[in-house]
């Protein structure tokens, strides 16, 4: 059965879509810890990061190291963090979040409800950066 990732990469979902190319997707996270909060995803529908080929692993991450570049320069923050955790969806993806504190990072916190306008000014905000 397909993730709900290879479901937004199919199109069979609707996402607030930051950058994709052949082999990886940024977009939004539907449940933000913080504005701008965006998942990289490889389109390859594998559960753990680590399981991914050596060349793709590391091709991942300098995907992820360019959408938080736009990300950091769209959205107010001191730093992008990152997080692979994996326990939500069973497919390998990176947890981009704009921090200004640590206690953002805080996976058991209160998850953003962002209106659709919200999240269209956001991604236009990165997309454009």
């Amino acid at each position: 059965m397909s993730t709900i990732f290879t479901k937004i990469i199919n199109g069979e979902i609707p996402s607030y879509k930051i950058a994709e190319n052949d082999h990886f997707i940024a977009f939004l996270d539907a449940m933000p810890l913080v504005k701008g909060h965006t998942l990289v995803v490889p389109k390859k529908e594998i559960d753990l990061i680590f399981d991914l080929e050596s060349e793709e692993y590391k091709n991942l991450w300098g995907f992820a190291q360019e959408i938080a570049k736009k990300i950091k320069s769209a959205v107010p923050c001191v730093r992008v963090g990152v997080a692979v955790v994996g326990l939500e969806v069973p497919h390998a993806h990176i947890h981009l979040i704009p921090l200004n504190k640590v206690e953002e990072m805080n996976f058991k916190n209160e998850r953003l409800k962002l209106t659709s306008e919200e999240y269209s000014e956001i991604q236009s905000s990165i997309i454009n950066s």
